[in-house]
């Protein structure tokens, strides 16, 4: 959230996705009423130290501290709020009066605050008091939410161990505070909306979402068979590719592997921002990469695509639209598609509030290339399409690539038995890319191949 933008919301007034509450030196009572409808609807903006008619009174500079504290931990409490939702307020200074922000996003579940679902309107929060009504609302939210899926024989022994030690290393570097680091990894889970119960069916269990996280490969290719990505680099074979990953692995090292993909066939590029050194590639592309994991639909066998091109770089997911056509990114109002996942990525530090990813594209990649235009599609299979300046890349790319020649030589001076796996590992590329510089030295008569594949070694020329 910026000052500007906070100014704006305080000027057009409460309504169905903003809320202004007094909060002098506690939390209001009813905070969480308002929390748990804006989850059960379309989300929402909370202010605390603001009057309903958007009067600026304040929250006590020595109590804010402990306020944002307490409703950090009580959106954790399941008393307060069931299933919890992790909350994080943001503190500004309003007229000279420091207020709290709080953006609350819509749920892929339904909540309840003290027992009671509460919903909005225009009007404000209500208690969901009818049968019918409370069966509407889940129904709502299975209907578009798929990753909410129940799976009763998903078993906490399906999921890998390893993702959930780099998870709380993630989370600590992000957050050392973090409430989960204190809990086990079946509370994490819970605790993160993984684990549900269908008050329809009486059905329980682990999530699609919680698969798709932490499932072993195995599992996960029980789950969702058509699940992948891939990655395919088209530079110089236009109709094939140079290069390419097939990624069929969960979202926390799928994340890794696409953006190590990107790192070895885009340059990177840095820029002073104030005092900080930004890496302008990592801004960009870390939302490009966030947005085809966790802003598709998994149930639909579309795979998700990202292509690099020598003057561009596409990415298409499968899509639950909620409109059709371009974005504009400065009229837009951003839909969650998985948001238990998407607030899963937040905690990491690997997303941000929704509709940043569209506002650092278009801050940084002005920077990153002179060459600056972006689309963004909102259509059946979401694409989003990045411009580059054609001559910058392409000659970084031929440094990387002399850069990797050098290095391949020298790996078979050292081992002439080396194989081109080893080599890929030591080098943190594909064995494709190797294969293609080996290639390209073989036929410049700079290296030979002696003996078979199997058996045999490398000479240098």
């Amino acid at each position: 959230m910026t000052q500007e933008k906070l100014t704006k919301i305080l000027m057009n007034g409460e309504g169905i996705s903003t809320e202004f509450k007094q909060a002098r030196s506690s939390l209001p009572g009813n905070v969480f009423e308002t929390v748990c409808a804006f989850l059960n609807r379309i989300g929402g903006d909370l202010v605390l130290g603001v009057k309903n008619d958007a009067r600026v009174v304040g929250v006590d500079p020595d109590r804010i501290s402990q306020i944002s504290k307490d409703l950090v931990n009580l959106s954790n409490n399941p008393n307060k709020l069931d299933p919890p939702f992790m909350l994080f307020p943001e503190e500004f200074i309003i007229e000279g009066k420091k207020i709290i922000y709080i953006r609350v996003p819509q749920s892929s579940q339904v909540h309840k605050s003290c027992n009671f679902i509460f919903d909005r309107n225009e009007e404000g929060d209500f208690k969901v008091r009818t049968s019918e009504a409370i069966s509407r609302l889940y129904q709502r939210k299975s209907a578009y939410f798929t990753e909410n899926k129940i799976y009763p024989y998903l078993e906490f022994s399906d999921f890998n161990a390893r993702v959930f030690t780099k998870v709380r290393n993630l989370i600590q570097s992000h957050r050392p505070d973090h409430p989960w680091l204190t809990i086990s990894d079946v509370e994490m889970l819970k605790s993160a909306g993984l684990y549900k119960k269908d008050f329809e069916t009486g059905k329980q269990g682990y999530t699609l979402a919680a698969a798709l996280l932490f499932a072993k490969d195995e599992v996960l290719r029980q789950i969702v068979p058509a699940y992948k990505t891939d990655a395919l680099l088209r530079r110089e074979d236009l109709d094939h590719y140079d290069d390419r990953r097939e990624i069929r692995t969960n979202l926390i090292d799928a994340y890794d592997e696409l953006m190590q993909f990107i790192r070895a066939h885009l340059p990177d590029k840095f820029y002073l921002e104030g005092d900080i050194r930004v890496d302008l590639r990592e801004k960009i592309f870390r939302e490009v990469i966030a947005n085809i994991l966790i802003h598709r639909e998994f149930t639909n066998a579309f795979p998700a695509r990202l292509i690099i091109y020598r003057d561009r770089l596409i990415t298409e997911n499968a899509n639950n639209p909620v409109g059709s056509g371009p974005i504009d990114p400065d009229n837009f109002n951003p839909h969650p598609k998985n948001p238990a996942i998407v607030k899963f990525f937040q905690q990491l530090g690997r997303a941000e509030e929704l509709g940043s990813g569209i506002r650092n594209i278009r801050t940084y990649l002005p920077l990153y290339t002179k060459k600056s235009k972006f689309e963004l599609l909102e259509q059946d299979n979401f694409k989003t399409i990045l411009h580059f300046d054609l001559k910058h890349v392409t000659e970084t790319s031929v440094k990387t690539s002399v850069k990797t020649s050098v290095k391949i030589i020298d790996l078979l001076l050292q081992d002439r038995m080396i194989t081109i796996p080893e080599i890929a590992q030591k080098l943190d590329k594909t064995t494709r890319t190797i294969e293609l510089a080996l290639a390209k030295l073989k036929k410049e008569g700079r290296v030979k191949r002696i003996g078979p594949d199997k058996g045999g070694y490398w000479k240098v020329v």
